[in-house]
This record gives structure tokens, sequence and C-alpha cells, in this order.
């Protein structure tokens, strides 16, 4: 068994109590070939809790997102320098299968991406993969439920994923993250490209599933984090050595972080003074 599998089965008891750090990011330095994007960061994971990571553009936000299961790694000039232990396991040891990291710690993509096949296939797409062997369509039911998305979808289920609204197929690719029962989500501005109805929707949906996953988001919305966010990342940009640097200024509480923020950047940019 992989040694992420057996790390979290074994810790599965342990991080039941409320408020555990099931993932610590401890990163030093993440580079694309000679470029440093991120450094000297942080970041504590609570199970079932949402974080927030806010900042302006270039700061790392959707770099350290990444990082937390590997999807940087399939980029050929990304390095990593630092380490995230996940169940107390470090994803990077090389003992550790990247594959196996996605299976456990789910993505939801910016643009809604669902598969040019049925709404079924869809959500069966990750179970097949694994290959799953229990009943195909209660799983999938129940992940379009834990979507709230079944009722709408139940009785044209063979119809293309292509075919529901944006909102719908973007609430369609969380159920197909939900469906292998993830330990947790990670969302990359997940209503970017959503109007206000359908991120409301979603909205929603992330504390529903907060009960039962651990749920990183990063958003260029404030007002979205201040919404859904228990806990919130603030990065900034360091232009000092002559490149742009992404780093973390400030975490906290997500009230405190808006309403009593400790350092001066990020007063100033919760009060919309940068962007």
């Amino acid at each position: 068994m992989n040694a992420i599998a057996e790390t979290v089965m074994l810790d599965s008891a342990s991080t039941s109590v409320t408020n555990a750090v099931v993932m610590d990011c401890r990163i030093e330095k993440i580079f694309y070939g000679d470029f440093l994007a991120v450094r000297d960061s942080r970041v504590p994971i609570k199970k079932n809790k949402i974080i927030g990571f806010i900042g302006p553009s270039g700061c790392g936000k959707s770099t350290v997102l990444r990082s937390l299961n590997r999807m940087n790694d399939l980029i050929p000039i990304f390095r990593f320098e630092g380490k995230v232990t996940y169940h107390g396991q470090d994803i990077y040891d090389r003992k550790v299968d990247p594959v196996v990291v996605r299976r456990y710690i789910g993505m939801v993509f910016q643009q809604p991406n669902p598969f040019s096949m049925s709404i079924f296939d869809n959500v069966a797409f990750g179970l097949r993969l694994n290959r799953f062997k229990g009943d195909l369509s209660e799983r999938v039911e129940q992940a379009l439920r834990g979507a709230a998305l079944w009722n709408e979808v139940k009785d044209k289920l063979k119809n293309s994923g292509l075919s529901l609204s944006g909102g719908q197929q973007q609430r369609l690719c969380i159920a197909r993250a939900i469906a292998t029962e993830p330990d947790m989500l990670l969302m990359d501005e997940p209503c970017s490209a959503l109007d206000p109805i359908a991120t409301r929707k979603v909205e929603e949906l992330m504390l529903e599933l907060k009960e039962k996953y651990t749920i990183a988001i990063v958003t260029h919305n404030m007002q979205q984090a201040m919404r859904v966010a228990d806990t919130t990342a603030f990065f900034a940009v360091d232009i000092s050595q002559g490149s742009r640097t992404g780093y973390l200024v400030e975490m906290g509480a997500t009230r405190q972080i808006f309403e009593q923020p400790q350092q001066q950047l990020t007063r100033e940019y919760v009060r919309g003074e940068f962007s």
C-alpha cells in the first residue's frame, strides 16, 4: 500500500478531533526554472475548515494551492523546496506516488471542465479509473447529491455534461471530485467564471461540504473569503530583488484578518488600497 494511503488509514481516528491540523505546508522556495515564484510561507490547514488564499495577482496563491496535491509536478520546470505533511506524511517524499496524493486531495479548477461525455460518466470517471468495486450508480447519485445537483440532473444522466449551465458544470466537477471520497478539496477560484446566482450556490455548497471535507480555496473576491473561509491567508509580492516573488504576509481567523489585521500590508490590501 502507498505511504499516503497507509498514513490516512492510520490517522483517521486521530484526525477526527475538531481543529486537528491535517496538512502543514512549509514552503522554503518554489521555482519555475530559475524564477523564484514563492518563498518563506507556512500554511497549516485544519480539519473540516475552509481556508481562503487571498492576495494580488502574481503573489503565488494558485502555485501554493497546487503544491498541496503535487499538481505542479505536471510542469517540467517546477521545483519545490520545503515540506508538505499530510496526516504527518511528507507528500514530496520520493516513496509517495503523486497520483495517490490526488486521490485523497481532490481539485476543482477555475473554469468548469466537464469531460465530453455524459453527466453520469463524468462523475463515474474517477471511480472507474480507481477500479471502484461497489455500486457505481449508487456512488454517482451520492456524489451528485453531495454537490447539490441530483435533483436538477437525475432525469438526464445520459445527457452530455457540456449541456449544463456554467454553474451546473462547476457543481458537476465538484461531484466528480468528491465521488472518490477524498479527504480534502482544493478549489482554484471556482466561482470566477460564474454569475452571482451560481456563485452563491457554490458558496452554500462549500459550507455544506466542509462538514465532511477540509477545503482550501483561492479567491480574488474578498467578500467571498469573508462569507466562506474560517481562516484566511494573505499573500503579497516581493519585488525587492528585482523579480516578483510571492510570500505569506499574514494568516489568521478570517474575521481578524479583515477587521484587525496585524500587518500594515494586510490592512492596505483589505481596505482596497492596492490589488
